[in-house]
């Protein structure tokens, strides 16, 4: 998802809690509820799993940690040479 279809899920999203709160939802609305949540969470899945892959750990002594399944996933990226 781009920016501004996250901020317009995000919008909905809260827009259709304080709805919830306030007077209810009905059966439809309910339904886009639990759709725009799905969709939210996928894409935040994706982006903190594509943050993790991206992550290259160093020790104190400078030495990289990194583990063997995040340096699999950056040489399938093309992000490591080794």
């Amino acid at each position: 998802m781009d920016k501004d279809e996250i901020k317009k899920v995000t919008d909905r999203i809260n827009e259709l809690y304080h709805k919830k709160e306030n007077e209810g939802l009905t059966p439809e609305e309910e339904a886009e509820r639990k759709e725009l949540h799905k969709k939210f969470l996928a894409n935040f899945r994706a982006g903190f799993k594509q943050q993790l892959e991206d992550t290259v750990i160093i020790d104190k002594d400078g030495n990289e940690v990194t583990s063997e399944r995040a340096k699999r996933a950056q040489r399938k990226k093309g992000l490591r040479k080794d």
